[in-house]
């Protein structure tokens, strides 16, 4: 009589639930189904992507991008240009887990430790050399790997990683002096995988530096002469 009657009541606790996941499922599945959401990017960027973009108002130049075939604005002091194609300027990805940018290193160039909270990245080297690797967040380990042209190598989301580059590559052919030491393209599970960038976020900010010290264990006569080069204040 006990097990009969706990069964009926956990019966009726179930079949409340089980439809109340299959209501909250149903939104999702439909957006499976849905063909593409090229993002509307007036509306602004939302935790889910941008809104769908009206289908009558898309057409096929939604859908092609060409961003990546200029060299983007130099990094300073990294000597790299970097172009993308997230979500933010190719709305076409928005939604389809997605993007990619390419990388061109000056000799010795180096990407220096950031990270991509929303996205895993496919790194595929197309010209010169690069020493490239990721941190465990687990382990602290490093895994690095010396990347030559035509290889790959993944770097989980999330987890701080590197490229520098470290042959003479193009650049150093006298009959081409002024191409790049490398050039590198990546491809990520994300229309916007996000980046941010190590030194950047120590030195490029307002943190005051005697607290920077404190946190981050430094030197702070080396903190303000890193954040005079970031352009950071405090």
């Amino acid at each position: 009589m006990f097990t009969n009657t706990m069964g009926n009541a956990m019966l009726l606790l179930l079949v409340p639930l089980l439809s109340l996941i299959m209501a909250s499922s149903t939104p999702s599945t439909q957006a499976l189904v849905q063909d593409f959401c090229v993002g509307d990017l007036a509306r602004g960027d939302t935790p889910a992507g941008y809104p769908c973009k009206p289908e009558a108002a898309v057409t096929a130049d939604d859908f092609s991008y060409r961003g990546l075939s200029a060299t983007g604005p130099t990094i300073e002091p990294f000597n790299i240009a970097l172009s993308s194609a997230f979500s933010p300027r190719f709305p076409g990805v928005n939604g389809l887990g997605i993007s990619a940018a390419i990388v061109h290193f000056g000799p010795g160039g180096v990407v220096p430790l950031h990270s991509h909270p929303g996205g895993s990245e496919l790194l595929f080297v197309v010209e010169g050399t690069l020493s490239a690797g990721f941190i465990s967040s687990v382990t602290n380990k490093v895994y690095t790997q010396t990347l030559r042209k035509g290889d790959l190598m993944v770097f989980p989301q999330g987890l701080l990683h590197f490229q520098i580059a470290t042959g003479a590559g193009a650049g150093g052919n006298d009959d081409n002096a002024t191409a790049p030491a490398a050039v590198a393209l990546s491809m990520y599970s994300s229309s916007n995988p996000g980046l941010q960038i190590l030194d950047f976020a120590l030195f490029a900010n307002n943190l005051p530096s005697d607290v920077l010290s404190k946190v981050s264990v430094l030197d702070e006569l080396q903190i303000k002469k890193l954040k005079s080069l970031f352009r950071g204040t405090g």
